[in-house]
Parts: C-alpha cells; sequence; structure tokens
C-alpha cells in the first residue's frame, strides 16, 4: 500500500467532523422544533377581539 498524504488524511478527518457537526445540528433544530398548533375556537375569538380592540380605540 503506498504512503498516504498526510495532508489529505488531515483534510479528511476534517470533512468527517464538520460532516458531523451538520448531521447533530440539523437533527437537533428538528428535535426542539415546536411545530404550531390550530387554536381553538374560543382562544380564536380572544385573540380577534384583542386585536380589533387595539385597532379601534381613539385616536386623538
Amino acid at each position: 500500500m503506498k504512503h498516504l498524504n498526510w495532508g489529505y488524511i488531515q483534510l479528511g478527518l476534517l470533512a468527517l467532523a464538520f460532516g458531523g457537526l451538520q448531521v447533530w445540528w440539523i437533527s437537533s433544530t428538528l428535535r426542539t422544533r415546536d411545530l404550531a398548533r390550530p387554536l381553538s375556537a374560543k382562544d380564536f375569538r380572544r385573540s380577534l377581539e384583542r386585536i380589533f380592540k387595539i385597532d379601534q380605540a381613539p385616536s386623538d
């Protein structure tokens, strides 16, 4: 077997470490992502009332 160039080995190890960090980062963001859940009718109405209450405030 031919002698491998040490620079190529270092570059390969760096690429493996970078790839491993990318996989870890992407999996952690997917794991902790909080998916939006639909509002109940009561919560939806409350949020709309709060929005329109702010919009209809008297402006001087």
